[in-house]
């Protein structure tokens, strides 16, 4: 999403989670986290989306971008802030469900079901606060891709999560009409899918 706005042109390579080929040698070598996204540019490796993104708006992004501004202090500190809110709770919560039903068929514990629904209780209240188009203000930033795709893909686990969190409702509906999101719709699709086939709890 990040390099669709940017125009970006990237190589996409498959890495196999589930055959475990982020597990091999040559990945962890590259990857010690062993995760994906893996950013190669040039030589230049870095792992996590959040820290990609970052790193792509200021190589190939323009010389203050509201994406993630230089210069605007306070700016770039909420986006930071909302990053971390993703990836240090929504996006932390939704992996403990996924990782071991994914990669080893473990059915989730309905606590864990509970512990994201309140990550996501915490982010409708972030955007309610916020009372703006995107994550932080009226202009997009790169929190916007990661909140965007955490709450579209772990929103499978949150039951009835469009009625009871009609702030997040709303911005990601906001969200479906960027250009953007349309790079991030097949991935979502495939990722229900699979969660769906593997999935024997009633949500």
């Amino acid at each position: 999403m990040c390099a669709n706005v940017l125009k970006i042109k990237i190589n996409i390579e498959i890495v196999n989670i589930l055959s475990k080929a982020h597990l091999k040698e040559d990945f962890v070598q590259k990857n010690p986290q062993h995760t994906v996204p893996l950013l190669d540019d040039d030589g230049f490796l870095l792992a996590d989306s959040h820290a990609i993104n970052g790193y792509l708006v200021g190589t190939y992004g323009s010389k203050n971008d509201p994406l993630y501004p230089k210069d605007d202090i306070k700016r770039r500190a909420l986006i930071d802030h909302r990053m971390y809110l993703d990836c240090g709770i929504i996006a932390a919560r939704g992996f403990v469900i996924t990782r071991p039903l994914g990669l080893d068929g473990i059915q989730p514990v309905q606590p864990s079901f509970d512990d994201l629904k309140e990550g996501f209780a915490t982010l409708d209240r972030q955007i309610r606060q916020e009372n703006s188009k995107y994550i932080v203000g009226n202009e997009l930033s790169i929190a916007d891709f990661s909140i965007t795709s955490s709450v579209t893909c772990w929103g499978v686990f949150v039951k009835n999560w469009e009625n009871e969190f009609p702030n997040i409702k709303a911005y990601i509906d906001r969200m479906k009409q960027e250009a953007w999101f349309e790079v991030h719709t097949e991935g979502i699709n495939a990722f229900q899918r699979f969660v769906n086939a593997k999935l024997q709890v009633a949500l």
